[in-house]
């Protein structure tokens, strides 16, 4: 590394330990944002490295960032399982349609429809 680059780092960390300590104990509010770019810089360097570096955060919070920052890139929001319920609009229909027609959606031993035995439901707590 040439004494330029060196003497740039050394700048830096000094510049972060003044900034540091004008904080007075309290805590370092970050956005999101800066996290991330923290996180992402802060693994390429790995712990060894951070620890040398790093005056603002520990090493192992930079990498926890950068855990959870995976984490959320993996992590797919919940999907429905299975088949859509019946819209109230169509259940609705049915239930008048069986309503008016008393020959319909008798009761079967097998294979009936979820909408016979919704239209049954309905007529027995009607006639009831």
């Amino acid at each position: 590394m040439e004494r330029q680059e060196r003497d740039v780092i050394e700048f830096l960390r000094e510049e972060n330990r003044i900034l540091k300590r004008q904080l007075h104990g309290r805590r370092l509010q970050l956005c999101d944002d800066e996290r991330r770019r923290l996180a992402v810089f802060g693994e390429r360097l790995g712990r060894r490295v951070l620890a040398e570096v790093t005056s603002l955060v520990t090493p192992d919070t930079i990498l926890r960032w950068h855990r959870e920052l995976i984490a959320r890139k993996w992590t797919y929001g919940s999907l429905p399982c299975g088949r859509p319920g019946v819209q109230g609009e169509i259940r609705q229909l049915v239930v008048r349609m069986a309503m008016e027609n008393p020959s319909w959606a008798r009761r079967a031993s097998k294979g009936r429809s979820r909408t016979s035995v919704i239209v049954w439901r309905e007529r027995r707590s009607r006639e009831s």
